[in-house]
């Protein structure tokens, strides 16, 4: 077993027995579970929207090296600048280049999972350059230490009881404050870092290869200032994001806005194509897209799992998810959690290490049910399990259980053998690894076959 499973194993036991903890998700995603209902209705036919979403981006990830140089293209035409990150290590260090050559002292940031995929505030902070959250749950998160619990709804398992006491403690005001009070704290102080930062960093939701532009979607308005008011502008994005058209967002904007958050439309939807241009008063001086590989393309050349990159980040599988709701989003040890986290993270941080990901499912298929572009999840789970084995990442034991089991199965006689009360005691006792983190295997009596038998004679 991997450090990084038993640490998994422990962090979820923890929170499978945190009460409050469940009652503050219950209450977040059950005000989710009311309003996607009614954002879905603003489609005639949501299976049909859904189906054709996932034919698109099924058309950009099979021709995604020809979609990314068409990107480049028109992007660097405008006065943009690509630059092809083939793991973290290289985007930080294309990051921190650009930034020491501006010598920037602050940067703000906009909600990015890529950027937290990176590790991009740690290697900021360890070169001396302040980096500020500007969506309202990163900053939270950032305020208080953690990483983002959920990939929509950062600070998701804080009350705004919690919320007020971390302001209380970090920024000095009232314990007592309202939402209202604390967000226009928080606006207050944001405001001051845009127009300080020498750069500014946002994340993409889709880029888009027909124009050369890439597209962010947010609530806040924080990305539009994060990238308007510093000179340079830099978007880290990762290379599935990719959209062939500007005409697909009429399809993919409400979609991800609805399954997302429940809302019609997001509030601020944004196409940057570049940086500021002749006759143009505002925006930045300069723009650079890191296009980032770090692990993708293991998944891309997989055609079993290269489903997974269609996904558009909406957090749906998340909130149905079972075992994400019991657990939490930091239970699982990675930057993407619940059904796809479980799915792409052993492809992009290594299946030696994260194997124990797939199997943390009850595969129900909710996560598949309620996909926005219809990734069966469930199944890839399953092909992660199968992966695993292939390569070796089993245990004797395992084996030897499992070939048990296969010999009794296809040999009636065999699974016939004893009752339920011996079958009972050997499987619960001789496999204690089993037993440890579930509850134990109850056989019935008879077999099905040899109840079927007695149903038979009579």
């Amino acid at each position: 077993m991997s450090e990084n499973s038993q640490i998994f194993i422990a962090k979820s036991a923890i929170k499978a027995a945190d009460l409050e903890h469940r009652r503050k998700i219950n209450f977040n995603i059950g005000k989710y579970n009311e309003k996607v209902p009614e954002g879905k209705e603003q489609f005639a036919d949501v299976h049909l929207v859904r189906e054709r979403a996932k034919n698109i981006k099924w058309r950009a990830i099979e021709t995604l090296d020809q979609q990314l140089e068409e990107f480049e293209l028109n992007f660097t035409k405008r006065g943009g600048k690509v630059i092809w990150a083939e793991n973290a290590t290289q985007a930080i260090e294309e990051i921190l280049t650009i930034c020491k050559e501006r010598n920037c002292k602050t940067l703000v940031k906009s909600k990015s999972m890529v950027t937290e995929e990176i590790h991009l505030n740690d290697a900021l902070e360890k070169n001396g350059i302040e980096s500020i959250e500007t969506d309202l749950g990163e900053y939270i998160q950032q305020l208080d230490g953690e990483a983002p619990y959920h990939i929509v709804t950062p600070a998701m398992h804080k009350s705004k009881e919690d919320v007020a006491k971390l302001f209380s403690q970090k920024l000095g005001t009232a314990p007592n404050l309202t939402p209202q009070e604390l967000t226009l704290v928080a606006r207050d102080v944001l405001r001051k870092k845009y127009t300080a930062a020498e750069v500014g960093v946002t994340g993409a939701n889709f880029i888009i290869s027909d124009i050369g532009g890439i597209a962010v979607t947010e609530n806040e308005g924080n990305a539009r200032l994060s990238c308007a008011f510093p000179k340079t502008h830099i978007v880290i994005v990762g290379i599935e994001k990719m959209i062939p058209s500007m005409t697909d967002l009429a399809l993919f904007w409400p979609l991800l806005s609805t399954f997302g958050t429940g809302q019609k439309v997001t509030v601020y939807n944004t196409i940057v194509t570049g940086p500021k241009q002749a006759g143009e008063v505002d925006g930045p001086e300069e723009m650079y897209v890191i296009l980032l590989d770090n692990g993708r393309t293991n998944i891309l050349q997989n055609p079993k799992t290269r489903e997974s990159l269609y996904c558009i980040r909406c957090g749906a599988c998340l909130n149905a998810c079972p075992i994400y709701k019991n657990i939490g989003g930091h239970a699982y040890g990675a930057t993407y959690s619940g059904p796809i986290g479980s799915v792409i993270t052993p492809h992009l941080s290594g299946m030696e290490n994260y194997k124990h990901l797939s199997y943390a499912s009850s595969l129900c298929g909710n996560c598949t049910e309620v996909c926005a572009v219809k990734i069966n999840l469930h199944e890839l789970l399953l092909e992660n399990r199968k992966e695993s084995v292939e390569e070796g990442y089993t245990t004797l034991t395992e084996k030897m259980a499992w070939k048990m089991w296969k010999m009794a199965s296809l040999k009636r006689g065999f699974m016939n053998m004893g009752n339920g009360n011996l079958k009972n005691k050997v499987v619960n006792g001789l496999f204690k690894g089993w037993k440890q983190n579930r509850s134990d295997l109850d056989f019935s009596k008879k077999t099905f076959n040899e109840m079927w038998k007695e149903q038979f004679k009579k």
